[in-house]
């Protein structure tokens, strides 16, 4: 690999330092490290599926600001949690919880709830800001919150992401029908009967579940690859709702799973693999709806 340098003599051509190449990727004694971050990849392949299975009704829903401003709150709670010495899983609930509660009960329709969700997607970054200046410990920890951190999940967590992964499917299973139909036609669901006031907020919360297990690996400003982009990319290529479903969450467990065991190999931060991963699935099923759609063969799906 060379890199081409310029100078006031003009320009010179000189080799790249192959460091660097190491340091994206560096295969060795891979076993070894693999089995150093078992529960990492245990929860990366659990957050696939749930991030997978949720970004479906984001995007039926029109949700993915609402995701970020969820992901904010999220951080400074687990910001606050990590300066005041405490489980930052905790402290990442109540911050998702409080912004989850707050865009449901406020935001009840679409212009009101995005200037809700913008109100507090700066009021949640400040704060996180504020709680990581003032924490004095490892900066791996305040650089982990933002963009993710491949050691950061410990067996506690592990314990913690798996007891919310159970109540968010869970939820999902029990919602699957009702929230489909509130989520095509809301007008047409609350006249057969669909509690459709009552579904948003209650899955504001699971969408607010579902962010805090996220941000712990892939950190508070990425969130949206996993939570947002599968199911965007599934629907450029089907409109079919169940094998959306199959797909979304297949590019979800491909993209966190892959992406842990890319970044063991390297220096760097895991979400820039993460997020690769999931953007390279969305550019091809852009490109593979693209062509179908211009030879007939499906019908252009809902806009992603």
């Amino acid at each position: 690999m060379s890199v081409l340098l310029v100078s006031a003599a003009g320009p010179v051509l000189r080799a790249a330092d192959p460091s660097t190449f190491h340091q994206i990727f560096d295969f060795t004694d891979y076993g070894q490290v693999l089995s150093l971050v078992r529960n990492s990849v245990i929860a990366g392949a659990i957050l696939g599926v749930v991030a997978g299975l949720i970004s479906v009704f984001v995007m039926r829903r029109d949700l993915p600001f609402a995701v970020h401003g969820i992901s904010e709150l999220s951080f400074a709670g687990a910001a606050a949690a990590l300066l005041l010495g405490v489980n930052v899983v905790v402290g990442s609930l109540a911050g998702s919880m409080l912004a989850a509660l707050a865009i449901g009960a406020l935001g009840v329709r679409a212009r009101d709830r995005n200037s809700v969700i913008g109100v507090l997607m700066p009021f949640g970054l400040g704060l996180g800001v504020l709680f990581l200046s003032l924490y004095k410990g490892r900066g791996a920890n305040k650089f982990g919150l933002l963009t993710g951190q491949i050691v950061a999940i410990d067996s506690p967590q592990l314990s913690w992401l798996i007891g919310i992964s159970i109540v968010v499917i869970a939820a999902l299973l029990l919602l699957w029908r009702p929230l489909t139909f509130a989520s095509v036609d809301p007008e047409v669901a609350a006249a057969r009967g669909v509690p459709v006031r009552l579904l948003a907020p209650v899955f504001m919360i699971v969408l607010g579940l579902t962010v805090a297990m996220s941000v712990q690996i892939v950190g508070a400003l990425l969130v949206l690859s996993i939570v947002v982009t599968p199911a965007a990319a599934a629907m450029r290529v089907t409109a079919t709702p169940w094998l959306t479903t199959v797909l979304s969450v297949l590019f979800a467990f491909v993209s966190v799973v892959g992406g842990i065991l890319l970044a063991l190999g390297s220096t760097l931060p895991i979400s820039p693999y993460i997020t690769t991963i999931s953007f390279s699935f969305y550019v091809l099923c852009r490109a593979i709806g693209a062509v179908r759609e211009r030879r007939g063969w499906i019908r252009r799906p809902r806009a992603a």
